[in-house]
């Protein structure tokens, strides 16, 4: 495709940005607080730290304000952001076994090691519109939160003594029994480092690294339609939610100077899941085995992280038979930011090209008259 840069049109765009920004004023009504947006918010503003490979709630905050909730627009901005700032260092891999548990689930059994907690969800509750919200007053929301904590009768002084408490992972009642097979691990490239994405162009086949460095910051309806497209028959993906983990984890990076030490950063919120998979059937040769699929990303975003395990296994597959296994058509058409940068473009100008398409059809239509 060729494009041919057009000048002109500077002062449109100037006043094409100033009107963007009186439309998000224009009614009066008072700003948007950025803590209003990231505590109110959360969910958009996890959403949006996930696609931008950024983790920072109060910038995630602000890009969803200035996007005017524009979630893919909000993650690009975060992402350029983030192409801006230094590397500094790497930090070490994150144990999801020390979780500090918001919520945590598993589909595979009724009766796992430290109990099944809901936390906050919305998958028990009905789909029906809150019309009181409409007018929330700050009153009404201060009591609100009174009740609910007068319920709970937090004694803060023995909260402070207890110890956070972890979890066993429910995958391991499975590896017990040796109905899980090996492992797949995320497997160091020739210079004996993990691949990232962030330095190196995707090239295929991928490691299982880039594929989850890939997913981990794709956009979560590309990657739910993709999982969708399997589990419906578009592929021999039939998954089982083994375990889903809501939390914060601690972060750590080894020490500049004594590097025998270990510097603790503080913690983020992740969503984890591992996916059950039967990898063999009964009645074929060898034993039947369950393989496991994994999703990890920033903040609570379950559909995403559910979505990443079940993509993880169905692009193992050796033999592609649906594009949700091909790892080629998967990575490359999942993150929004991309996606969305090639769809804007086609409102920039295209006239030459298209001109150019023009004269080439007026052309074969007057052949065809002339030899008609």
């Amino acid at each position: 495709m060729a494009y041919v840069a057009v000048k002109g049109g500077q002062q449109a765009i100037k006043e094409a940005e100033k009107l963007l920004h009186y439309y998000r004023l224009k009614d009066g009504e008072q700003p948007i607080a950025i803590n209003q947006i990231r505590t109110q918010m959360r969910l958009a503003v996890d959403k949006a730290m996930s696609e931008g490979s950024l983790y920072d709630p109060d910038l995630a905050a602000l890009a969803l304000k200035q996007a005017e909730g524009d979630a893919i627009e909000a993650s690009f901005l975060l992402r350029a952001f983030r192409s801006t700032l230094p590397r500094q260092a790497y930090t070490l891999a994150i144990d999801t076994s020390q979780m500090e548990i918001v919520r945590r689930i598993s589909a595979t059994f009724k009766e796992v090691p430290g109990g099944q907690y809901l936390g906050p969800t919305r998958d028990y509750t009905k789909r029906l519109l809150r019309m009181e919200l409409t007018e929330e007053t700050d009153t009404e929301a201060q009591e609100r939160l009174a009740v609910f904590l007068k319920e709970l009768n937090l004694d803060a002084a023995a909260l402070a003594s207890e110890e956070v408490p972890t979890f066993p992972r429910v995958i391991d009642l499975l590896k017990e029994e040796g109905l899980i097979a090996g492992a797949q691990k995320v497997t160091s490239n020739a210079a004996g480092s993990v691949d990232d994405i962030t330095r190196d162009a995707i090239s295929f086949p991928a490691s299982r690294s880039v594929r989850l460095q890939a997913m981990s910051r794709g956009e979560t309806g590309a990657l739910l339609a993709f999982a969708y497209s399997s589990v419906r028959g578009y592929g021999d993906v039939h998954p089982t939610i083994g375990e889903l983990r809501v939390g914060y984890v601690p972060v750590y990076m080894p020490h500049p100077i004594y590097t025998e030490e270990t510097i603790a950063l503080g913690t983020v919120l992740v969503t984890e899941a591992e996916i059950v998979v039967r990898q063999q059937d009964e009645t074929t040769d060898g034993a039947a085995q369950f393989a496991v699929g994994y999703g990890l990303c920033f903040g609570h975003n379950e559909d995403k992280a559910i979505s990443m395990g079940i993509l993880d296994q169905t692009m193992q597959a050796e033999n592609p038979t649906s594009p949700a296994q091909d790892e080629e058509f998967v990575l490359y058409h999942i993150d929004g930011i991309e996606s969305s940068g090639f769809i804007s473009h086609f409102k920039l100008p295209h006239y030459v090209d298209f001109q150019a398409e023009l004269q080439r059809v007026r052309s074969i239509n007057r052949q065809e008259e002339n030899e008609g």
